[in-house]
């Protein structure tokens, strides 16, 4: 037995002889003295220390045999996969007027019309008499203010769903302007599972990052919305940040436990940093807008606020195996006129269109560059289960061309001990 490829191992100053193990396939972390992971490269250990190990993928058989496996993970998880994933534009339109809207160069009153609607339940229906579960997220601009469209392609796919013994459920990507609890109950018995709303900070940054069209604030509705819904559907909080308020960002999550809303009741909390507009452009006083993980402002924001969401009681994603959509071929993004992408990123870049619903899928893997991370560099880097070659639209802004992958080394290795130790030192399960 031989020690992963993918394992980092850090000193745990406070405990001299011992040590903090990531094994980043697995995801798994464990603390364990110096002198038995010594034993574990000397392949002098017990047999119940050894089963322990292997469970856990800090030990594997055969390290070249590991980099085959590896390189063939898409390839097994899209074989065996028995789920169809897409991420459904229903309209362009949106009552905010955000001045770091990604969608901006492409906005304006599009819907998707009733025949291509009509498509879409068809592709899905087809996907559900293949035995797959289906989820959608619906998207926009503000899906919302497509809420009849909604409710017609959702009432239609859970009675096909019910007739074919399969699963169907829905998410909606939403400002939550208009998510009242009235359209909540509306929408369970139609398979909403969960909703993802932003609030950009506190009051006064979120008022000015994400006004109504009106120029009007919208902090207070959306407060409002989401304490009337939060115990009726799974609420994922995100939001957006810049280099000049990430520090205040906390002042929100403590006006939240004071509005009622127990921390423990969303599902999650996460905050990420305003990037580009999909044409590469940045507005005004968002210049301040992250390209590139690798940013040291942008380090100190994910930690120090993952810290805070943490210490407050709310739940966020812990360590987790991830990859680009790119990657698995069964999650597509609907535009509202029927293209197909395999990224929201990538939405009006003709280059980088897929397909249609009435076409179907075209080829994409020189266009995708579907194997830019199978070099040696990365597949001898114990940071790529959680990586595999990092966002292919960060990496097209940068050069012009997914001509190489985004890589997250300087930001893994500042950030993943912390992150690990922020769940410890939180009492958090990690694996």
């Amino acid at each position: 037995m031989e020690l992963t490829h993918y394992l980092k191992t850090y000193p745990c100053p406070d405990k001299p002889g011992r040590v903090l193990l990531i094994a980043t396939r697995r995801c798994a972390v464990l603390e364990l003295s110096e002198s038995l992971l010594e034993k574990a490269r000397r392949g002098e250990l017990a047999e119940r220390e050894r089963d322990t190990l292997v469970r856990l993928g800090v030990l594997v058989p055969d390290r070249g045999e590991e980099r085959k496996e590896v390189r063939q993970t898409f390839t097994a998880i899209n074989r065996a996969s028995r789920h169809f994933a897409a991420l459904v534009t229903l309209t362009l339109e949106c009552n905010l007027a955000c001045g770091y809207c990604f969608e901006d160069p492409f906005r304006g009153r599009f819907v998707m019309a009733d025949d291509t609607a009509g498509m879409l339940v068809q592709r899905l229906t087809e996907q559900m008499a293949a035995g797959r579960d289906v989820t959608v997220d619906f998207y926009g601009g503000e899906a919302l203010m497509a809420l009849p469209l909604l409710k017609r392609i959702a009432g239609r796919l859970v009675e096909v769903a019910r007739e074919a013994g399969v699963v169907f459920r829905f998410n909606i990507i939403t400002n939550a302007t208009l998510l009242t609890r009235r359209v909540v109950q509306e929408l369970l018995p139609l398979g909403l599972a969960a909703v993802r709303v932003t609030l950009d900070g506190p009051r006064e940054i979120h008022d000015q990052q994400r006004p109504f069209v009106s120029g009007k604030g919208s902090f207070d509705t959306i407060v409002a919305n989401i304490k009337a819904i939060h115990e009726l559907v799974p609420v994922d909080l995100g939001g957006n940040y810049t280099r000049d308020n990430f520090q205040r960002f906390p002042e929100m999550l403590d006006l939240l436990i004071a509005e009622g809303i127990a921390p423990a009741a969303l599902k999650a909390v996460g905050f990420s940093p305003v990037i580009p507009k999909a044409d590469g452009s940045v507005s005004g006083d968002l210049g301040s807008a992250c390209a590139s993980t690798s940013e040291p402002w942008m380090i100190e924001a994910s930690l120090f606020l993952r810290h805070e969401v943490i210490r407050r009681g709310f739940p966020t994603p812990k360590l987790r195996a991830a990859a680009c959509m790119v990657e698995f071929e069964r999650d597509l993004v609907v535009a509202y006129d029927g293209s197909l992408y395999k990224c929201p990123a990538f939405m009006g870049r003709e280059e980088l269109r897929i397909g249609s619903l009435a076409e179907g899928i075209g080829a994409y893997a020189a266009s995708h560059n579907l194997d830019v991370w199978k070099n040696d560099e990365c597949l001898e880097c114990a940071y790529l289960p959680i990586c595999f070659g990092g966002c292919r639209f960060l990496r097209l802004l940068r050069t012009g061309a997914i001509d190489g992958v985004d890589c997250r080394r300087v930001y893994l290795d500042t950030a993943l001990e912390q992150l690990v130790r922020q769940d410890l030192a939180m009492g958090r399960p990690t694996a």
